[in-house]
């Protein structure tokens, strides 16, 4: 869309060596670009108006055939139509000329004439739109909303000046960043997340060694006693070291699809054979129900023994109770390959559910640090089946057990 606006504006024949000049300068600063291409917009508005008021030698035929008055507005209201974002012309006195079809969506529908007000009563940005027209300045400001949803936008009223040098009207731009601000939200939480977790091994470690240092230096039963626990400590930092790099891993090739074909069967059954030690000392039996064929999908293999061994294990380990596991898959012809681990323990309350696949949540924190959980074992298999384009479905019922199910 933006190459569509810049190729327009370009195709006009006005001056635009300043105005690309000055958004190149943008750019280079490190201005994003959306910014620097309004900022170019509103350069060449002069140009715009002031080729609407040119005379022009017209034949007698093409004056007839001429509308008597021309909108002066009509190539910058062109421009501006094809912005995803929500953009309003306004006057010296902030009385709507123009809003695109981005801003009636976001919203609604304002009469042209009416005040700006009559649509958007944010004190915040009613504040900025008088101090920009009494200044003559830019102004930018940030603002949030809850309903209907979280919504964070960026608000910025851009002076246009006419040929004559005064005040001709004034561009008013929303640029929604709520998906930006999410994701700068949820890198703090997981650098204090992971913080958090680092720091309850680590002050057992520290304390563990001052005392084998200092008063139990020469005290064998103490040392028989610390040094399983500090190892067992450093065993919990290595787990989440290697699922933090993981994740990352997972992140950097999250958009290449994986092509190799993969057999599912022996796969799954290999998984099943490796947890069984871990199944019998929990008193876990593992049940497989799988087809007599061959059920290929396009992935990669050791991402994917990744999965269902995450899967399996948090079904031995928080479905202990229910003393069985059932692995299913089942073909589809033609519709999809599904994959359920399905246990019989204590389950999981409704409203915590859509939540598991989040970085170090967990229903009973004291619960998956004592089974040895990082709290990340979910989130790798979300990102792992959305790089194989795949689904996880979760289904669970207080002291009926639960279902995750992978679907291709």
């Amino acid at each position: 869309m933006l190459k569509g606006v810049m190729d327009w504006i370009l195709s006009h024949k006005f001056n635009l060596a300043g105005a690309a000049l000055g958004a190149t300068a943008l750019i280079a600063a490190g201005t994003n670009s959306w910014i620097a291409l309004a900022v170019m917009i509103v350069a060449v508005l002069p140009s715009l108006w002031f080729k609407a008021r040119l005379p022009r030698p017209q034949s007698d035929e093409r004056l007839a055939a001429m509308p008597p008055e021309r909108d002066p507005l009509m190539e910058v209201k062109a421009a501006f139509a094809g912005f995803d974002s929500p953009a309003y012309l306004l006057d010296a006195k902030a009385n709507v000329l123009y809003q695109n079809a981005a801003a009636r969506h976001v919203f609604g529908e304002i009469q042209t004439g009416l005040h700006i007000s009559a649509r958007l009563r944010l004190p915040v940005i009613m504040d900025m739109i008088r101090e920009a027209i009494v200044s003559g300045r830019k102004g930018q400001i940030e603002y949030s909303e809850t309903l209907p949803t979280e919504s964070v936008y960026q608000v910025r009223m851009i002076p246009a000046e006419n040929v004559q040098g005064g005040i001709g009207f004034y561009v008013l731009i929303f640029r929604d960043v709520s998906e930006s601000r999410r994701i700068d939200r949820m890198r703090t939480d997981f650098v204090a997340n992971a913080s958090h977790e680092l720091r309850t091994p680590l002050a057992s470690l520290r304390g563990f060694i001052e005392t084998l240092l200092g008063p139990a230096r020469n005290d064998a039963a103490a040392h028989a006693r610390f040094l399983p626990i500090m190892l067992e400590q450093v065993t919990r930092m290595s787990r989440l070291v290697d699922d933090l790099m993981s994740l990352s891993r997972l992140e950097l090739k999250a958009r290449v699809s994986p092509e190799d074909k993969v057999d599912l069967v022996p796969l799954i059954g290999a998984v099943c054979d490796a947890l069984s030690p871990l199944a019998a000392d929990l008193g876990v039996d593992i049940r497989l129900r799988m087809p007599d064929h061959a059920v290929h999908v396009s992935g990669d293999r050791d991402e994917l023994t990744q999965v269902f061994e995450n899967l399996i294990e948090n079904a031995c380990k928080y479905g202990q109770d229910g003393k069985v596991v059932d692995v299913e898959l089942i073909e589809k012809p033609r519709q999809s390959v599904e994959v359920s681990v399905i246990d019989y323990g204590p389950g999981i309350p409704e409203e915590q559910v859509p939540r598991l696949t989040e970085r170090f949540y967990r229903v009973n924190v004291e619960s998956s640090r004592s089974k040895k959980g990082t709290g990340l074992g979910l989130a790798i298999v979300k990102h792992i089946l959305t790089r194989h384009r795949a689904r996880l479905l979760i289904r669970s019922e207080i002291g009926k057990g639960s279902t995750f199910t992978v679907r291709f």
